[in-house]
């Protein structure tokens, strides 16, 4: 039994181990998900500004000194040639528009018709100039409105720049490029480092997740050979205890029968008083536990007398008050003397309180009618039985009717009502085995 518990919490701790590995695994890819999404959104977003820089830098290097007049922008007749050359140095870009602080198109490379018009200020054009700062991203050319031209270019994506124009000064904005390029390239781009991230994140993570699967198994493995090592040692230990115990069992057993064999008289007295139990414990219908116990403490119930001063042990005559407190001691000190054996434990409360009366003025604690352990009261009435139908140097044995009557007269002060009676329905049939030989 104990190695089916050991059986069951090993495998409930595996099964803890497994549940760990495959929660591990959901929280990892959970976690390479959430960090490549992050990383990817970052590259993407450095890589858009970066391209930004660039082209914003370039063009403004390129076209700032044409186009910017003091606080003023100007177009010339050198623009269209100026702007031509950004276009051939730079394959990408497409589309080149230069924007005055109110919103009037200056000069645009594409549908030319266009420029001198005014259009809203949008999100993004307001804020380069307002805010006299770049703004970039790859946007959808869609047909609609003032970028009808550049939709009709035909790229699926465009990166769209809006950088200000400063004054010469570069204190202020006083309008703003719009660069339109060709996002193909730079999506490639991100694509191809996109894939680097995700794989990666995906090996890196993988490798944890191994090794946290091997360190697991390592683990297993470990714990199925402490637990195969602990079973060993608790088996033997067991059976060290189970040959400590039958051999201080044994060792009980000749003191026990040392006790006997003090007094010629008493011969015999343990197994007879453990055979009177044992008798009136069935008819009582005691179950198989209990009937173990009242067994060992009827056999050990005097055990105690080993403390007791032979002479006093075996006195022929009356005892004196203090000799009868020494004797009276000896319930108390066979409960003590056994306590450390594991087999008699249960067995302790009936050997201690055998002495003890229904009325409650037995010893050594006193205990009346129901305090009193059944088992202790039922070695009592058998010990009592014993010594009334044993020759004593002090007194002759009763006969089986004499004997019969003192119990049945104290029914209810000494002995309990009911040990009695399953004692009396039992004597009747048993009494050859339950009477000493005369």
């Amino acid at each position: 039994m104990r190695h089916h518990g050991g059986d069951r919490r090993l495998e409930g701790s595996l099964t803890q181990l497994r549940l760990f590995v495959v929660a591990s695994a959901v929280i990892l890819v959970a976690g390479a998900a959430l960090l490549g999404s992050a990383l990817a959104r970052t590259l993407r977003g450095e890589a858009v500004d970066l391209k930004q820089q660039s082209l914003a830098q370039y063009v403004d290097g390129v076209l700032g000194p044409v186009v910017v007049r003091g606080n003023k922008v100007v177009t010339t007749r050198w623009l269209s040639a100026t702007i031509s050359r950004v276009l051939r140095n730079q394959p990408d870009v497409v589309s080149v528009k230069v924007w005055r602080p109110d919103g009037v198109l200056a000069f645009t490379t594409l549908q030319r018709t266009r420029i001198g018009h005014r259009f809203p200020l949008d999100d993004e054009l307001g804020e380069a100039i307002h805010e006299n700062r770049a703004v970039a991203g790859i946007v959808g050319a869609g047909a609609n409105g003032e970028d009808a031209a550049e939709a009709r270019l035909g790229f699926t994506h465009l990166i769209q720049v809006y950088a200000p124009l400063e004054n010469a000064t570069h204190t202020r904005a006083i309008g703003a490029y719009e660069i339109y390029a060709n996002a193909a390239p730079l999506e490639s781009l991100i694509a191809s480092r996109v894939h680097m991230i995700w794989f990666t994140v995906a090996a890196v993570f993988g490798l944890l997740w191994l090794a946290l699967v091997l360190l697991v198994r390592r683990a297993s493995r470990t714990l199925r050979r402490r637990t195969v090592q602990l079973r060993d040692r608790s088996t033997r230990l067991l059976e060290s205890y189970r040959l400590l115990e039958r051999s201080a069992l044994e060792a009980i057993e000749t003191l026990n029968a040392a006790v006997d064999a003090k007094d010629p008289y008493t011969a015999g007295h343990s197994q007879r008083v453990r055979d009177v139990a044992l008798a009136i414990g069935d008819a009582l219908g005691l179950p198989r536990d209990r009937l173990g116990a009242l067994k060992l403490a009827g056999l050990f119930h005097d055990i105690g007398k080993l403390r007791v001063p032979d002479a006093v042990l075996t006195k022929p005559g009356p005892l004196t008050r203090d000799e009868f407190e020494l004797v009276k001691r000896h319930p108390e000190d066979g409960a003590e003397i056994v306590s450390h054996l594991g087999r008699l434990h249960d067995a302790l409360p009936f050997i201690r309180h055998h002495h003890e009366r229904w009325d409650g003025g037995g010893y050594p604690d006193g205990l009346a009618g129901a305090a009193i352990p059944l088992e202790a009261s039922i070695v009592g009435l058998a010990d009592a039985w014993d010594a009334m139908t044993t020759d004593r140097p002090y007194s002759r044995a009763l006969t089986f009717e004499e004997a019969v009557k003192e119990v049945r007269n104290a029914r209810g002060t000494q002995f309990s009502p009911s040990v009695v009676d399953a004692f009396l329905s039992t004597i009747l049939v048993r009494e050859p085995e339950l009477v000493p030989a005369g």
